[in-house]
């Protein structure tokens, strides 16, 4: 009996706020920067690329290239993108 798979996609589990939280917090505490990047990418395709595009003030294009692998997105797009999803960054003392 052959198995099948087929591949994960981790938008499809970001239904809530607090669970999309929870999910940018544990990227940022794994320390990968590729990995929040990564991570911000599926809960903007869980909102809709175009969407958060728009409030981001930022191309389509230009926010599926900040989310390619192996892109050095800048800072003040990442800071867009995170606002218009309706997140802050924060830091605290360790």
């Amino acid at each position: 009996m052959k198995t099948e798979t087929s591949d994960w996609d981790a938008s499809e589990y970001l239904d809530s706020p607090e669970m999309i939280k929870e999910y940018i917090n544990a990227a940022i505490e794994e320390g990968s920067p590729e990995l929040l990047q990564a991570a911000l990418g599926d809960v903007a395709k869980a909102q809709g690329m175009t969407d958060i595009a728009k409030k981001a003030n930022v191309s389509r294009q230009n926010l599926y290239k900040t989310f390619s692998t192996g892109s050095h997105p800048r800072l003040d797009t990442i800071q867009k993108v995170i606002h218009s999803l309706g997140l802050k960054l924060k830091v605290e003392t360790l």
